[in-house]
Parts: C-alpha cells; sequence; structure tokens
C-alpha cells in the first residue's frame, strides 16, 4: 500500500505546473518528415511557453498527427484527439492569450497558438509557411522554427482533402523540452 501512494505522489508531481524558474529555451519535435527545433520567446508568452515545453516533456504530443495543413499558410497539430477540436492545456481547458504587440506573423516559421476566438489556447498550435498579418493580435506568438524549416516547408507541401486534412498521417512522433 506504501509503495502504491508514492506512486500516486510521484504521478501527481510529474503533472503537476512546472516552477516559473523551468523555461527550457527550445522543443525538438521529431516528426515522421524529419525534425523541428522551436526557440521558445519566454520574454513575450510565458505562460504560453510553459504550456507547451510541458505538454512536450510530459510526452502529451508524442504520436499525434498534424491534422490541418494549408499550403503556403499554415501546418497544425497539437491535438490528441486529431479532430482540430480537441486537447488541453496544462492549467486547465484554456487559458488566457498573450498578444505581444513586439511579435507579428511576418513570414514563415513562426509558432503561434491555435484557437477558436479570444483566451481559448489549449494544446493546439500552427507554424507559419509565410507571412500571415491577418492573425496579429488574434493568435498568441510564443516562438519560431530555429532548425528544420526544411522539415516544416516539406509538410506544408503534404496532399490533403478538401478539409484540409493530410491524405497520409503527418506525425509528431515525439517531442522534447531541451534544457540548457
Amino acid at each position: 500500500l506504501i509503495h502504491f501512494y508514492q506512486r500516486l505522489l510521484l504521478v501527481q508531481i510529474s503533472m503537476s505546473i512546472p516552477d516559473k524558474n523551468w523555461q527550457p529555451p527550445t522543443v525538438t519535435m521529431v516528426t515522421s518528415m524529419g525534425e523541428v527545433v522551436v526557440e521558445l520567446y519566454w520574454k513575450h508568452a510565458p505562460l504560453t511557453c510553459r504550456n507547451f515545453a510541458e505538454l512536450a516533456r510530459r510526452g502529451y504530443y508524442n504520436n499525434t498527427k498534424f491534422h490541418r495543413i494549408i499550403k503556403d499558410f499554415m501546418i497544425q497539430g497539437g491535438d490528441p484527439t486529431a479532430t482540430g477540436r480537441g486537447g488541453a492545456s496544462i492549467y486547465g481547458k484554456n487559458f488566457d492569450d498573450e498578444i505581444s504587440t513586439e511579435l507579428k506573423h511576418t513570414g514563415a516559421g513562426i509558432l503561434s497558438m491555435a484557437n477558436s476566438g479570444p483566451d481559448t489556447n489549449g494544446s493546439q498550435f500552427f507554424i507559419t509557411l509565410a507571412p500571415t498579418n491577418w492573425l496579429d493580435g488574434k493568435h498568441t506568438i510564443f516562438g519560431r522554427v530555429q532548425t528544420g524549416m526544411r522539415t516544416v516547408k516539406m509538410i506544408g507541401q503534404s496532399e490533403t482533402d478538401n478539409n484540409d486534412r493530410p491524405v497520409d498521417d503527418v506525425k509528431i512522433v515525439r517531442a522534447a523540452a531541451n534544457n540548457l
């Protein structure tokens, strides 16, 4: 019985919200098409970065699909149901936007939160394939692709159906937060 409670405590500790001093600078996503390393913008979006890095640390994104791909626009992932309607943050179902006027969707490789309106961030994110300035002020930008832009572009060229879903699965095989 003691071992059961020790294991339960370990699970609870591993699923808690990390300390504010835990700020891994990057997250690596190994996809079915190659590796992508994203730099996180802790200064501008600390809650969003903590959410993304912690979900990666927990293995939440492992074996999930890029469920929405629109050529010359963006690739979207982070939904464990692969429907575009699932996922939750480490803070509960949703958390508030962290919009910074200093950050804009100026080109390919911007890492931003997908949402269904103001303050509805969960686990879903997207990476831009081109400038998307109409999204400025509506989606929290929390990073950029540091390495692996070629992989992002290859994912962006995937064949899709009429609902922008890839015909063949494109997956995040595993994601991990990278400490210094």
